[in-house]
């Protein structure tokens, strides 16, 4: 199975690549590598939820934004390489997760987003990853996810 055989499925697509909300773009390849841009939780151009883990968002919220984000990055990806079977390694993923003061379970949040890569490209979607609770994200979002892929 292709990796957009695997989306569907979960019963998931990919979404048109979301507009940069500054002045940067998706998706960058350089060499064999591409480095997507920091993917907000959107859905059809809406935040799926705003607030700080923790406090306004649940955890489970969070796993869920995450996910989102995820699929987000790789509808980047696609754009930049044309197919997701192109993608021969997810390498790297960095999770920003908006934390309430006390929330610790960022690396639970952004598993959503691992989850998620490891159905869709199983072996070849095991990757290193770093989970950082900060204060607040763009527009208010809990969740923001960047991936680092290599392509063939």
């Amino acid at each position: 199975m292709t990796p957009e055989d695997r989306l569907t499925s979960l019963g998931l697509a990919l979404p048109d690549v979301a507009k940069p909300v500054a002045a940067y773009i998706p998706a960058v390849r350089s060499g064999s590598y591409v480095f997507t841009s920091g993917q907000l939780p959107l859905r059809e151009g809406t935040l799926l939820s705003t607030g700080t883990v923790g406090a306004e968002v649940t955890p489970e919220q969070a796993y869920d934004a995450a996910r989102q984000c995820a699929l987000n990055a790789l509808a980047a990806v696609r754009a930049e390489v044309g197919d997701l079977s192109a993608v021969t390694r997810v390498v790297k993923v960095l999770g920003f997760v908006a934390s309430a003061p006390g929330f610790t379970g960022q690396p639970q949040v952004v598993n959503g987003a691992s989850d998620l890569l490891g159905e869709v490209f199983g072996d070849l979607g095991q990757h290193a990853r770093s989970a950082v609770g900060v204060s607040v994200l763009p527009l208010g979002a809990p969740v923001e996810v960047e991936l680092i892929v290599e392509v063939g």
